[in-house]
C-alpha cells in the first residue's frame, strides 16, 4: 500500500492519544485533517493512491465512500474550501513534536486547531459491512499553532465570578 503524507494539514477531532469512544463503545485512534483545495498536488497524491488501492484489491467503490470528503459539504467551521481527511487506527499512531521527539497528553502541544504533517496509507475495506476505501492514520508531526476548533478544555477563573456579599 502507499503511505501518503500530507503536510500542514489542520487537525480536527483529534483522539490521538486514547481511542475516541462512541455511546460508551471504545472506537480507534482518530483525527480528520483539513488541507485546501489549493493544493493539488497533495490532493493528487491522494487519489493517486485511491485508484492503485482500488486496482489492486479489485472494488469498486462510489466517491461518497473515500475517506476523502469535500469540506463545502461539511458543515463544521474552518471545513469551508477544504479536503477533510477522515483517518483512523487501532494502534496508537506516532504523535511527535517538530525536532521529533514523542508528545504526550500532557504536554498539550497537539489540539483540534493547530497544524500537523500526517501520515496515512490507505486500505480496501470489502467485507459485510460494504466496499469502501478508508485510511488509516500512520502518524502526526505537529507543525504550529492555528486558532483553536473549541474551547472544550477552557475552565472558569476566579475572575469569571463576583464577589458575594454577606448580606444574602
Amino acid at each position: 500500500m502507499a503511505i501518503i503524507k500530507i503536510p500542514n494539514a489542520r487537525l480536527s477531532f483529534p483522539s490521538l492519544f486514547k481511542k475516541a469512544s462512541f455511546d460508551g463503545k471504545e472506537g480507534k485512534y482518530e483525527a480528520t485533517l483539513l488541507f485546501p483545495k489549493s493544493d493539488t498536488k497533495t490532493y493528487d497524491r491522494i487519489m493517486k493512491a485511491i485508484e492503485s488501492c482500488k486496482t489492486d484489491n479489485k472494488v469498486k467503490v462510489s466517491k461518497d465512500k473515500l475517506f476523502i470528503k469535500d469540506g463545502d459539504d461539511i458543515e463544521y467551521d474552518g471545513y469551508e474550501g477544504m479536503w477533510a481527511i477522515k483517518a483512523s487506527n487501532n494502534k496508537r499512531p506516532t504523535v511527535i513534536n517538530r525536532d521529533k521527539t514523542p508528545l504526550v497528553e500532557d504536554d498539550e502541544i497537539i489540539y483540534a486547531g493547530c497544524y500537523v504533517n500526517a501520515i496515512v496509507e490507505p486500505w480496501a475495506q470489502n467485507n459485510n459491512y460494504g466496499k469502501r476505501i478508508n485510511s488509516n492514520l500512520l502518524g502526526v508531526q505537529f507543525v504550529k499553532d492555528g486558532d483553536s476548533f473549541s474551547d472544550g478544555g477552557k475552565v472558569a477563573s476566579e475572575d469569571d465570578f463576583d464577589e458575594i456579599d454577606d448580606d444574602l
